[in-house]
């Protein structure tokens, strides 16, 4: 096997998301749970999904590092290894480290660096990075439980993780002009030590004018977003086939953990709509009660076509709450494996269609599950496409806690 891009991400939503960008812009695209198993065929990009962006540093960096050895091994063309479009780190990582350590295995001498999606309303400029019309340090990042992102300037942000590099910036009066004024910046930075630079993109034409200038560089850390312009750079462009899967049946299920302000409205809508709906307190699994039997004993008569949901999701305050009770690790650590319990249940019950909230949370669930590879469908929103585990023939959508619209958790079962 021979493949054009080889990609790195840091937790399982993200890895979607980006498999769902290559996916519309004509690319056939298997995502791997973890380290590939075996050589994949017939496709033009792999995703390995890690869970690593809140791992310690050191795990973090020989899993990605490991991963990168694997698929240029595949001889890939191309490494991209995608973070969160609102670059979620905390202080020390991992983001930098991982960057410096796949500079390393690439031979990498400059590597552009840009979270944006503008699609998903997430633009940088002048290095910093905005969520719709706020700074992400006024976003509710700042909020975050593990990530809480209080600094919106992405080149002081990349600098502070990185022990070897400097940072520059490529910005939007540079990357208007297009893939050689880009190129040329590049080259200019570069000279003066500035190995890696942030890139401004405030829209779609932005990103593909660096897709463009990224020919020749063996190493790229975006987002999704920039993912909408690199096929095109292999002469791949849409066509409907690359999303084809599998036909859809069985009951259908939701499972929410994440609590960003995204999903809490998703599951206010769903309630709101009537639908069935099972509340997962952390201080009951603290006290010892089975709530993951207890929420698949609730679901099993209710479950058929129309969607339940079954959630941790609940607003920062009361999250905020149980972690100074139990610890936030702690706390995060019996949802993760409560929900991934319930996800196991549900699927033994018939579900058949199951979406999962949260970064963490989804990679909890798949790795209960035994996923090792899906093969990536059609979009539902912007970044978040239905997925297929020929094991155990399901039907999976992976959704970041805050991509979709209002009422995703009632629509995003219409689309197939």
């Amino acid at each position: 096997m021979s493949l054009q891009l080889g990609c790195i991400a840091d937790d399982f939503t993200g890895a979607t998301d980006l498999a769902n960008n290559l996916v519309k812009a004509g690319m056939r695209v298997v995502q791997t749970i973890g380290m590939p198993e075996a050589t994949i065929e017939d496709v033009d990009a792999v995703v390995v999904a890690l869970k690593s962006r809140t791992a310690p540093v050191d795990e973090a960096v020989g899993q990605s590092v490991a991963a990168g050895r694997w698929l240029l091994a595949q001889d890939a063309q191309q490494l991209y290894f995608k973070v969160c479009s609102t670059f979620d780190s905390t202080p020390r990582g991992n983001i930098g480290p991982v960057t410096e350590a796949l500079m390393v295995l690439t031979g990498a001498e400059f590597v552009p660096v840009t979270p944006a999606f503008p699609e998903n309303a997430r633009t940088v400029y002048k290095g910093h990075l905005f969520v719709g019309d706020l700074l992400l340090s006024d976003s509710p990042m700042r909020q975050h439980p593990l990530t809480p992102m209080t600094d919106a300037n992405l080149v002081r942000v990349l600098q502070a993780q990185l022990a070897h590099q400097r940072v520059g910036l490529i910005d939007h009066a540079v990357v208007a002009l297009g893939a050689a004024a880009i190129a040329e910046r590049a080259r200019q930075l570069a000279a003066g030590g500035q190995r890696l630079a942030i890139v401004d993109a405030v829209d779609d034409s932005a990103l593909h004018h660096l897709a463009q200038a990224c020919t020749p560089w063996p190493l790229v850390v975006a987002g999704s977003g920039l993912a909408i312009g690199l096929p095109a750079r292999w002469g791949r462009s849409p066509r409907a086939e690359a999303a084809a899967l599998p036909a859809a049946g069985g009951a259908a299920a939701v499972v929410s953990g994440s609590c960003s302000a995204a999903s809490n409205a998703q599951v206010a809508d769903f309630i709101a709509a009537g639908g069935a709906a099972f509340a997962v307190d952390a201080l009951q699994v603290a006290a010892g009660r089975d709530v993951s039997a207890e929420a698949c004993a609730w679901a099993q008569p209710r479950l058929g076509r129309d969607p339940v949901l079954v959630y941790a999701t609940t607003a920062p305050d009361a999250v905020r709450a149980v972690q100074e009770r139990l610890g936030a690790e702690r706390a995060g650590a019996l949802i993760e494996q409560t929900l991934a319990r319930i996800a196991v249940g549900l699927v033994r019950l018939g579900v058949r269609r199951l979406v999962v909230a949260g970064g963490e949370t989804s990679g909890a669930c798949v790795q209960a599950l035994g996923i090792r590879q899906l093969r990536i469908g059609p979009q539902i929103d912007p970044g978040v496409p239905w997925c297929h585990a020929a094991e155990p023939g399901l039907h999976l959508a992976l959704k970041s806690g805050n991509f979709g619209r209002v009422d995703f958790f009632r629509r995003a079962f219409a689309v197939l």
